[in-house]
């Protein structure tokens, strides 16, 4: 599901293939030559596919049109370059555009969220946060082919037993006739629908909650796609009630050892040492909890409880859990991080940050959208007018950066 690829090791753990979110950058391009043997692999595989139980009918129907598509290539083996710091990827995850936007796809979809959570026990602002992680509402479910995009990478070999085994399972979706191959489009790594799930996270855990008798995590209609999120996450433990983690504070000398995910106490544990909620108070006892610094002794400190681990089975980053379990927390109302992150640098306002992507979009640097969402490309672009005007091209969203920008 959305922010993440091929989960390490284990198909039916995560829904979609596992790219770290916080690690996603600039792709440096790398020649990649079509291979004439394309048809031939297909032709072989079309004979292992028919071995594992997929019908002539629906194997050729689905691979009428396919070739391999050198563009799929090169995004697999060139991944980021950078790795962006943990604060850098919160500022996007939770910004207030998709906080706001959150709240109104809530709003609008709250009957079957209601439902939703009423039958699987699990909180409707998670999985509301996930889908806005995923595919922001909806927004960006991925329009490239699916067959074509697994076949290309199935053949390419690099992960090519893991990429077959989702495209057999793409087959066999196709088969059960929740989709025509028209329709079962995705990302270019084969995560699908509103949460991205990989294929064969789909044959597992994907349900039929609209009872129309097809799984579509494809439609206009979110309701499918978030009932298997919810399923997904109950599958894998979720506690309705218990927090995935709440913000604390340490008391002076606390040893940064201690913030260690063995290390289980009960919150009521933890107070008997200092570490309290933002309010000064005990945390409520929800059940055992670990302490995590994602920033060391001078960042937050938050309170983790089992929750936490159930959204990592969807994607194993701590950005990325920290990023839904705090944007769920925006979207029902909550506080943002209060304490600071040591960033190095004097951040950005929301409204800087569009006023940078604004000024950066007139002098024709790439920028799509002016949201003040800092992703790869208004890094790509930051990075692109440093190297012209012969600074370091740190892609840094900074008050020096926007200065230097006003000036030039």
């Amino acid at each position: 599901m959305g922010l993440s690829t091929a989960m390490a090791g284990a198909v039916e753990v995560s829904p979609r293939p596992q790219m770290r979110p916080h690690n996603l950058g600039d792709a440096i391009v790398v020649p990649v030559t079509a291979d004439a043997g394309f048809d031939r692999w297909v032709a072989g595989f079309r004979g292992r596919a028919l071995s594992q139980g997929i019908s002539r009918q629906v194997f050729d129907r689905a691979f009428r049109g396919v070739t391999f598509n050198l563009e799929i290539v090169a995004k697999d083996r060139n991944q980021s370059e950078f790795k962006r710091e943990i604060w850098d990827y919160l500022d996007s995850a939770t910004s207030p555009v998709r906080v706001k936007n959150g709240q109104e796809a809530l709003r609008r979809h709250r009957r079957a969220l209601d439902r939703i959570e009423a039958h699987y026990g699990v909180e409707k602002e998670i999985v509301t946060a996930v889908w806005g992680m995923e595919s922001t509402y909806g927004e960006r479910l991925g329009d490239l082919p699916l067959i074509q995009s697994l076949a290309t990478l199935a053949y390419d070999g690099r992960r090519g037993k893991f990429f077959e085994s989702q495209l057999v399972a793409a087959l066999k979706i196709l088969q059960s006739g929740d989709v025509i191959p028209e329709k079962m489009t995705g990302s270019w790594a084969g995560a699908m629908g509103h949460t991205q799930f990989i294929p064969t996270s789909y044959l597992a855990y994907a349900v039929d909650f609209t009872g129309d008798g097809k799984r579509d995590i494809w439609s206009d209609d979110p309701t499918d796609a978030l009932a298997s999120t919810a399923a997904y996450l109950k599958r894998f433990g979720w506690t309705k009630g218990q927090p995935w983690g709440v913000e604390v504070r340490l008391p002076r000398g606390f040893s940064a050892g201690a913030a260690n995910r063995n290390t289980m106490k009960m919150p009521s544990q933890w107070a008997a040492q200092g570490v309290v909620g933002l309010n000064g108070r005990a945390v409520p006892d929800h059940g055992r909890a670990s302490i995590l610094l994602p920033a060391g002794v001078q960042g937050p400190a938050f309170m983790i409880f089992d929750n936490f681990a159930v959204i990592e089975r969807y994607n194993k980053s701590t950005a990325y859990v920290l990023g839904v379990g705090h944007l769920a927390d925006r979207i029902g109302g909550g506080p943002e991080i209060q304490a600071a992150w040591p960033r190095g640098y004097n951040p950005l306002t929301f409204e800087q940050k569009m006023e940078m992507q604004e000024r950066l979009q007139r002098k024709g640097y790439g920028i799509e959208k002016i949201d003040g969402i800092i992703g790869p490309n208004t890094v790509k672009a930051i990075r692109a007018f440093q190297q012209s005007v012969g600074v370091t091209p740190d892609g840094i969203p900074s008050q020096e950066f926007l200065a230097l920008l006003k000036r030039s």
